[in-house]
């Protein structure tokens, strides 16, 4: 029998709540409060004072503006070009390769050269039947090279594209309501909003109109807004509407929390949480409080005093709760209130939100009543968030067929499909796509899998994830049954994509060795992470697992620490499709 080892210096690169809190107050000098960017021709650049000593991302922005491949049409000129033209200049390929994130184009140069994936902005995570059939185009026309994700940011990714085609992509997203602006690099991600929003029995407020003006702020209505794309680094947002936080506003740089003070309905402040190779954080209360109202200049407040004061030396310490650490929480209110509306004051924090601390968290898979009466949502599981453009027509059709032609994505790379009569709702679970490719009802571990991209696509990965996250999940399927919700999610590199500080057990990928010392494809192991409002990071547990030999050594982990049941050789799950 497999022994877990809990490893004893896990914790000072996890940061456990309490640590994490930065200290009241601290002695700034007066000239590191100096704002570091300056505007130059409707575009905001690095001071020549500040240059010393600065990433070389920070210099490749400084040597050609990203923005203007979007505001003035430098992609036509580069989509003209042929990958050679494009490869024999230097500034060029910093184009290809870096700029061209700010219009949510990354190069694949490592495993599919010359091809494209494509973020989009989707805030919410709301998209229409007409929308996912044009992305089902755009893929299905690269044949097999073409694919989409659902991601971690309730967001699509489509893949294959090449260069040449991006500006006409840009026009279709234009012409469906979509834009891809301002998706990667030192800017300001998906805004993530409750999934269930609108339609959720629960819900404490409708987080929809937030997210979209958020995203309408960020893009300028997807016209672009350079006074918030030279970000010292990427920053995360999202408007809390659930109790079950299915927001996660413990990882976001600025999370929107609601509550009332004096009579007035607004959100409390979180700040600062992320994840990175070296250093993972949870959000910490600024103490401060805003109306409904003032979402949008809270949100400016916040971006400008991070893109005025941020680091812009070693890029792992340029996010915001670097700058959060050297200013204390108060210095840090204190920027944030000077760059509110003349007059506005920042309220300090209502003294109690409007989530319930004590909410069990609740499965959205399967089926179940919305607050409109005869209406329900249906939650498909997508494993590990992948489809192809067949999948996604069919969803088109299924959105038109069975409800009002609207499509949900999740934080946990699922599709909830809303406003199902309860007349249709026996037609809907009969359909072939339900029944053979994205279950409402799918296994008890498989439904809570998260994997990233890894390294079929990626650069950065350092494993592949997908596939080998659903051939062990499956295998553990096969030799347990857990008695809860267990949540695994598998990343392939310290960037953590896939989140796995926030799973109950997590699996990032490194190389290591095997039992014959031969380098082989790895993973480290983290437990015990929580989601909620109880939330916690989870604890890096083993190092350098070989990923042939997950298999057993997860499976004691889900009987030890899980409460996890083995089956007996032979035995088959008796359980009703969709109970539990």
């Amino acid at each position: 029998m497999l022994s877990v080892r809990l490893l004893g210096a896990s914790r000072p690169a996890l940061q456990p709540r309490a640590a994490q809190i930065p200290a009241a107050e601290t002695a700034v000098e007066a000239s590191r409060l100096e704002a570091r960017v300056e505007e130059k021709d409707g575009y905001w650049v690095l001071k020549e004072k500040f240059r010393a000593g600065i990433n070389p991302q920070e210099k490749a922005k400084l040597e050609k503006e990203p923005m203007k491949l979007l505001m003035e049409r430098g992609i036509d000129e580069l989509a003209a070009m042929s990958m050679d033209e494009v490869e024999a200049s230097k500034l060029t390929k910093d184009d290809i390769d870096m700029r061209l994130k700010w219009l949510g184009f990354f190069h694949r140069r490592k495993h599919q050269y010359g091809r494209f994936m494509v973020r989009l902005k989707l805030p919410n995570g709301v998209t229409t039947s007409a929308q996912t059939r044009y992305l089902a185009g755009v893929v299905a026309g690269y044949g097999s090279e073409g694919c989409a994700d659902v991601t971690t940011r309730q967001n699509w990714q489509i893949r294959g594209v090449t260069l040449q085609d991006a500006p006409a992509i840009l026009a279709g997203l234009e012409e469906v309501g979509l834009n891809s602006l301002q998706s990667g690099m030192d800017n300001v991600r998906n805004p993530v909003g409750n999934p269930l929003a609108g339609i959720d029995p629960h819900e404490v407020v409708d987080t929809r109109a937030y997210t979209n003006l958020l995203s309408q702020f960020i893009t300028a209505n997807g016209k672009g807004n350079p006074s918030v794309t030279n970000l010292p680094r990427k920053w995360n947002v999202c408007v809390v509407g659930s109790h079950d936080l299915y927001e996660h506003p413990h990882i976001n740089d600025l999370a929107y929390v609601p509550a009332v003070k004096d009579g007035r309905f607004g959100f409390n402040l979180l700040v600062g949480g992320f994840f990175s190779p070296k250093r993972c954080a949870e959000a910490v209360p600024l103490d401060a409080w805003v109306a409904g109202d003032d979402v949008i200049p809270a949100c400016r407040a916040v971006l400008e005093a991070y893109r005025d004061l941020g680091s812009r030396g070693n890029r792992q310490k340029t996010r915001m709760m670097w700058l959060i650490d050297e200013l204390g929480v108060e210095g840090f209110r204190a920027e944030v209130e000077k760059r509110m509306p003349a007059g506005e004051l920042l309220a300090r924090a209502a003294e109690e939100d409007m989530v319930d601390k004590n909410w069990v968290r609740r499965e959205y898979l399967g089926v179940h009543p919305q607050k409109q009466k005869g209406l329900n949502f249906v939650g498909l599981h997508v494993p590990v968030g992948r489809l192809q453009a067949d999948d996604m027509f069919e969803l088109a059709r299924l959105a038109d067929t069975y409800g009002t032609g609207e499509l949900r994505l999740t934080v946990e790379q699922n599709i909830i499909l809303p406003n199902v009569k309860d007349s249709d709702l026996d037609s809907l679970l009969q359909e072939r796509l339900l029944k053979e490719r994205l279950s409402p009802f799918p296994g008890s571990l498989m439904r809570t899998l998260v994997a990233c991209t890894g390294s079929q696509f990626c650069g950065q990965a350092i494993i592949e994830t997908k596939a080998r996250a659903l051939k062990v999940t499956e295998e553990l399927e096969k030799r347990v049954t857990v008695t809860r919700p267990v949540r695994m999610h598998w990343t392939g590199c310290p960037n953590s994509c896939g989140q796995v500080q926030v799973a109950d057990i997590g699996f990032m990928g490194c190389m290591t060795r095997d039992e014959n010392g031969k380098v082989c494809e790895g993973v480290d192991v983290y437990l015990g992470g929580r989601i909620g409002s109880n939330s916690h990071l989870g604890d890096l547990i083993m190092k350098g697992v070989p990923c042939k030999d997950l298999v057993p050594l997860v499976e004691e982990i889900l009987v030890e620490h899980l409460g996890a049941i083995r089956k007996k050789p032979d035995e088959e799950d008796d359980m009703e499709e969709g109970e539990e």
